[in-house]
């Protein structure tokens, strides 16, 4: 289903609804139903880096393999870890990843 997907690359199931209510302060049951359209709403809320960097971070991949992945040094690592999670914790996000957002555009 979503197999060739960057999610994938890191992470052997499609946990990513787990990590989604956890950083979102969620429940998973308000979340779409559907995985797909759950993970299309991820990617168009999140840019190609900030996915990867997302899936990366809870693969628990190193701080030191994250750094060279973005050519990034400490600091830079840090506020890019801040600036998705705090991302994800807006408002204007989460509500995308709602079941009820769905609902509204049907």
């Amino acid at each position: 289903m979503l197999d060739s997907t960057v999610w994938r690359q890191y992470h052997s199931e499609n946990s990513f609804r787990t990590y989604i209510a956890e950083f979102c302060q969620m429940e998973e049951v308000d979340l779409i139903v559907e995985d797909k359209e759950l993970y299309s709403a991820l990617k168009a809320k999140l840019t190609k880096k900030e996915l990867k960097l997302f899936a990366m971070d809870t693969a628990n991949v190193g701080d030191d393999k994250l750094k060279s992945e973005f050519s990034y040094d400490d600091a830079s690592l840090e506020k890019a870890k801040f600036k998705l999670y705090k991302k994800l914790k807006q408002d204007k996000t989460r509500l995308e990843f709602r079941e009820s957002s769905r609902d509204r555009e049907r």
